[in-house]
């Protein structure tokens, strides 16, 4: 499959519709993805990126039914992840002496990666790429946007901007722009895609984005490394970049727990019972962690204004899949975010300690000092989860 994406543009990438895992096991794609990679014939030709590895020969066999190999005059690499550049080896195989154009990091992550000395040609923000017929590539560079090597590239008169992994999601469609596509579908898995794994970098996005705003170049399609084509609007998912970067929450609380024998759970409902009868326009969510898919946890996270995280006591100490998440968001650096922590215990309690304390170090607002109960909760003590809920709220306000 290729389509032609807007006048010498053509999408010669691959739609992955089975994929269901990525980073490994760390990320999940419950509507596939795609690996975008872009043709662009003018005078000169460029390839802009290849595909995963798995598809390697797939992509380099489809790519020769669209332009004969040894007439790609440049290879543009914006970013040297497996998943953008998995197929060059299998493509530089025949084609060795072609220029790949990267950034330094680039050139040491490829070379890391392949173990290949190829034609690299470092390239930083402001140098260029002359395509012919007035046609301009310019590079910009985007470090830990995610990955040190990262970076963007403008093409002149045409006036796409190649956006590497910035802008994109993990979405399948036979329809690869955003006019066509479902739109509650599109939203929802770019905020996923940026609450996992932009978030960490939110200064740096914000930085980036008023520092190609200042180039003042006019933006007319943003053709991201992943999912959906940006040409209605493109602008919007620009603006929607700047707001989830600036601390962003909802008017939601989250509450997240395991329970081994259910009494963690019990204590979960009641307080989300409590927040409610305290404030009705607040939306609260309730999540089993060890039932629910750890990235749409993390997506309710970053929406939430506040969570409350709950955990049995075990071999003093808490449930692994409350550890896991510890571990997970503390690598995400979340921003002016308020926390509580509950748990049942028979023996020892020490949940709740250990929950605030690592949260504290994530960088959470810790409200009190929790909620930890023995045993299993009878009449007086539900009402107590109530009433805690009930404080909780009033702390944030």
């Amino acid at each position: 499959m290729t389509f032609t994406v807007k006048n010498n543009i053509q999408w010669v990438g691959k739609i992955d519709w089975e994929l269901r895992k990525f980073h490994g096991d760390e990320y999940s794609t419950h509507r596939g993805s795609s690996y975008n990679s872009y043709l662009i014939q003018e005078e000169k030709t460029a390839l802009i990126d290849t595909v995963w590895g798995p598809f390697a020969k797939e992509y380099v066999e489809n790519l020769k039914k669209t332009i004969d190999l040894k007439n790609i005059d440049y290879v543009v690499a914006l970013h040297g992840e497996n998943d953008h550049s998995g197929a060059l080896p299998e493509l530089m195989r025949q084609i060795p002496d072609t220029p790949i154009y990267c950034t330094k990091n680039g050139v040491k992550i490829l070379k890391g990666l392949y173990h290949q000395d190829w034609n690299f040609n470092i390239v930083k923000t402001g140098d260029t790429l002359d395509l012919g017929n007035n046609k301009t590539i310019t590079f910009v560079e985007a470090p830990m946007l995610h990955w040190p090597d990262s970076m963007f590239a403008y093409l002149s008169s045409d006036e796409v901007l190649f956006s590497n992994d910035a802008f994109g999601q993990h979405f399948a469609s036979e329809f690869m722009f955003n006019d066509r596509v479902d739109q509650a579908e599109l939203f929802q898995e770019c905020i996923k895609y940026y609450a996992n794994i932009l978030t960490p970098f939110s200064p740096l996005v914000i930085k980036k984005i008023k520092e190609v705003l200042g180039f003042n170049l006019p933006l007319d399609m943003i053709c991201t490394s992943h999912g959906i084509i940006w040409r209605d609007n493109p602008a919007q998912i620009v603006e929607k970049y700047l707001e989830w970067a600036d601390n962003y929450q909802e008017n939601q609380v989250t509450i997240l727990y395991d329970t081994m024998w259910d009494s963690t759970r019990i204590m979960a409902e009641q307080i989300a019972a409590g927040i409610r009868e305290a404030d009705d326009n607040i939306r609260v969510k309730l999540f089993n962690l060890a039932k629910t898919d750890k990235n749409d946890v993390i997506t309710e996270i970053f929406k939430s204004k506040a969570i409350l995280l709950g955990s049995s006591t075990i071999n003093n100490g808490i449930l692994v899949h409350v550890a896991a998440l510890l571990e997970e968001i503390q690598g995400l650096k979340f921003k002016n975010k308020a926390v509580g922590a509950f748990g049942s215990y028979g023996w020892s309690g020490e949940a709740v300690k250990i929950m605030l304390e690592r949260l504290e170090k994530s960088g959470f607002k810790i409200v009190d000092k929790g909620l930890k109960m023995i045993w299993a909760p009878d009449d007086e003590k539900m009402k107590t989860c109530k009433d805690y809920g009930k404080s909780f709220i009033d702390s944030l306000i």
